[in-house]
């Protein structure tokens, strides 16, 4: 129970009297001098006049006087100053405070994603490097093969029956496929492109087979060409006559410079190489298909290239290659319900819309037609370790690498915002350049990047707003993060210090989403982690860079395997000395509790933060402390929190804990609740929250007791006291009408306080009375409070 000490009270006569000489005051303690008496007495004329911003011996502010940021003081901050910051907000401005909680709720978002682990990833794991990993050059057809050189030097090599039943048989014809055909028909030579998966090579084959009706047997058949840049050679012409033949330019980046010359060049040259090549194709009765990706589709685009005929290919729904591989070109409406519901019940149906290659379809056709083992199928087909490793062996060049790195830190963000992180990450990684580069990563996204996609936010259309950027697999780009980080040595400098300048973007999401990403840097390897960038960033004289460590942190603490590793790293800055440095540490420490690490393990964050303010005279955490109390009350975690300050300030005297202690739940009652921008917004133990009003007041039925003590302990010690009825009157005035039922449970807690031992009832009977009959803004709720105390006398 709290102790009163009060050692002057109200004349007696009533409340009148007692108003005529001022509210009731509580002894200073012991070790008070007269003059810090006499300061404390002022602080409480009934007029209510705080010294809370400093004044000279006649009143007046001492506007003159700098004020050293509590943070940058060299040794142990005063009673005063860091009770000072308390009021002035906590060390906090509100467009800090938004960025700790849109942090927050980002970092929630991925440690949800990381935990779930819904697909067996084995991300920030020595697993990344474990195995090995080849890569053909796209001809991965079965059948015997038979090379037959050719003029110019051409080698093709003749597609088997089997092989080309393979691609045939079962083909799913996609959108604008009969236009094809009649292109090449007329043409001779078309030139078809898509995106790595989509079926360009099977699509090539049947449109050579219909356009000539090879059936495998008769004509010339069908032939790969071997050297595809050859067919550019002067005098080139089809080694076998009455054939189609099928030019694959994916296979190096040598059959693709050898066009850009051609396509490039324009004019008379480019038009006469052409002009030969169909020519060639007539005289043998043949045709010819080029297919290839993003550069040929560019090259066909260019000078030159409106004389062939180009067909981008849509590549087709992978679940109708499932169904027609499986089913053949039947199958009853029970069968292919039964297939579907086979797909979503296996995560197949996911697996697909996340890799929707030809390919991948193709693979699980095979499986379900073995009776094979769907469940581990699909967790191979969706384990991102496999994915990014497989993209990073094929892809090494600076511009798909930036934007893989720059959309897997700015996930859900805006196109623009992705791209301009990914056109500075290039510079790093790239080769100085006199003039800006001619990057369009939007029009590579589905050819290099197709774990990747572009999507409206819901409500399509203007006012969802512009395009956002997002993969299709949710746990991709932090795998895409960890495997860069530990396996691109060369590049980690420049990617951290890259990482580092997007904690200085003006765009709030932009600093927090890179946050989050150097707490995804710091699963790999903790250690490391911590020397390299997380304890310069927890003790830096930028607040920003210290929220950054805390989220990094609260991240890299929400796994198993590194949660001890992170508390203890915090406890060691939480105790650590009283140097300017050595305090920030322990602030962020602080603040670094308040978020996912204390909502997941709220006795070991109160550990930390009892660290972190049990600091004797050194004063300088309190804001920190008091912060982090009220991001854990906004966690869902003000029991363990409030039972905390209930046993720090058990003691009931002037000694600095208990006076910190009190000062940071008077912070915690008058903290108003934002509710956070984005992630969840509901708190892990329920209850109801009130935007712009504090929690402890929409939760006050829940914690009574533990409030009414602490409420009296507050209204019983300076200086705490007048912050705490300073509280309490924007309790009554400021919020109670914006919270159903606060009025009556605020009464519920002043009759609890009043009943405990010492001048309670008193004290609060005078102010009540007070704040009712102000002669500007009298309170009707203050009037009512007094009434309904002085009725449960």
């Amino acid at each position: 129970m709290s102790e009163d000490t009060s050692t002057e009270g109200p004349r007696a006569g009533g409340r009148t009297a007692e108003r005529s000489d001022g509210p009731p005051r509580d002894a200073a303690g012991p070790g008070r001098d007269s003059a810090k008496d006499a300061r404390d007495a002022k602080d409480t004329v009934p007029s209510g006049a705080k010294d809370t911003t400093g004044e000279d011996k006649d009143g007046r502010a001492a506007v003159d006087e700098p004020r050293t940021p509590v943070d940058e003081r060299d040794g142990p901050v005063s009673e005063k100053d860091a009770l000072r910051s308390l009021i002035e907000g906590g060390g906090h401005e509100d467009p800090e405070r938004s960025e700790a909680l849109r942090a927050g709720a980002i970092a929630d978002e991925i440690a949800r994603r990381l935990n779930a682990d819904a697909s067996g990833t084995r991300i920030g794991t020595l697993a990344l490097f474990n195995e090995t990993v080849s890569f053909g050059g796209g001809f991965h057809t079965g059948g015997t093969r038979r090379a037959e050189p050719g003029p110019g030097g051409a080698s093709v090599v003749a597609l088997d029956p089997t092989e080309l039943a393979d691609h045939t048989e079962l083909f799913v014809q996609p959108d604008g496929y009969e236009e094809a055909v009649d292109a090449l028909r007329e043409r001779r030579l078309l030139v078809l492109t898509g995106p790595p998966g989509s079926g360009r090579e099977a699509t090539a084959v049947n449109l050579l087979g219909e356009a000539l009706a090879i059936d495998g047997s008769g004509a010339g058949g069908c032939h790969r060409l071997l050297m595809p840049s050859a067919v550019l050679e002067p005098g080139w012409a089809p080694p076998v006559k009455h054939s189609g033949y099928l030019a694959v330019l994916d296979d190096g980046p040598a059959a693709v410079e050898r066009l850009t010359s051609a396509f490039g060049g324009g004019g008379a040259r480019s038009i006469a190489q052409w002009t030969a090549v169909v020519a060639a194709l007539r005289d043998s009765d043949s045709l010819l298909v080029l297919t290839g990706g993003h550069d040929l589709e560019v090259l066909a685009a260019g000078p030159g290239g409106e004389h062939l005929a180009h067909h981008p290919l849509t590549p087709v729904d992978p679940v109708a290659v499932v169904e027609r591989r499986v089913l053949g070109h039947g199958g009853s409406p029970d069968a292919h319900a039964d297939l579907h519901a086979l797909l979503e019940r296996t995560g197949a149906a996911v697996a697909l819309r996340e890799q929707p290659a030809v390919r991948n379809a193709a693979r699980l056709a095979s499986v379900i037609g073995a009776d094979g083992d769907m469940a581990a199928e699909v967790a191979r087909l969706r384990d991102p370790s496999e994915q990014v490793r497989a993209w990073f062996n094929r892809f090494r060049e600076p511009e798909a690498v930036a934007f893989a790195l720059a959309a897997a830190v700015l996930e859900d963000s805006g196109y623009l915002t992705v791209a301009d992180a990914a056109v500075k990450l290039r510079a790093a990684l790239a080769q100085p350049e006199l003039a800006p580069p001619d990057l369009r990563f939007g029009d590579r996204l589905g050819h290099e990047q197709q774990w990747i996609e572009l999507y409206l936010p819901d409500g399509a259309g203007l006012a969802a707003g512009p395009p956002r950027v997002r993969f299709r697999n949710g746990l991709l780009g932090q795998t895409i993060l960890g495997y860069a980080w530990n396996a691109l040595d060369g590049r980690r400098e420049a990617v951290l210090d890259w990482l580092r300048r997007l904690l200085s973007h003006p765009d709030l999401e932009v600093r927090a989403r890179a946050a989050v990403a150097a707490g995804v840097l710091a699963l790999a390897d903790p250690q490391y982690a911590v020397h390299r960038f997380l304890t310069g960033w927890a003790g830096s004289t930028s607040w920003p860079l210290r929220q950054a460590a805390a989220t990094a942190l609260g991240v890299a603490g929400s796994r198993p395997e590194t949660a001890d590793a992170v508390w203890g790293l915090l406890h060691d800055w939480a105790r650590g000395g009283s140097s300017a440095q050595q305090r920030r540490l322990a602030g962020t420490a602080a603040n670094t509790v308040g978020g996912l690490l204390g909502r997941t393990a709220p006795l070991r964050a109160v550990a930390v933060l009892h660290d972190a303010l049990d600091r004797g005279d050194d004063w300088g955490t309190l804001p920190a402390v008091a912060w982090g109390g009220v991001h854990l009350v906004e966690q869902g975690q003000a029991a363990p929190l409030l039972d905390a300050y209930l046993a720090w300030s058990e003691p009931q005297d002037l000694s600095p804990l208990v006076v910190k202690t009190l000062s940071a739940f008077v912070f915690a009652v008058s903290r108003p609740y934002e509710p956070p921008v984005t992630g969840p917004t509901a708190p892990a133990s329920g209850g109801a929250r009130v935007p712009d009003v504090p929690v402890l007041l929409s939760e006050l039925p829940r914690h009574h007791e533990r409030l009414a003590e602490l409420w009296a302990r507050a209204f019983a010690r300076r200086p705490v006291q007048d912050t705490a009825l300073e509280a309490l009157h924007e309790w009554i005035d400021e919020y109670a009408d914006r919270c159903p039922g606060a009025l009556d449970a605020i009464a519920h807690l002043l009759a609890s306080v009043a009943r405990r031992p010492g001048r309670h009832r008193e004290r609060l009977e005078w102010w009540l009375d007070k704040w009712a009959r102000d002669r500007d803004h009298p309170s009707k709720n203050a009037a009512r409070l007094l009434r309904a105390l002085d009725h449960g006398r």
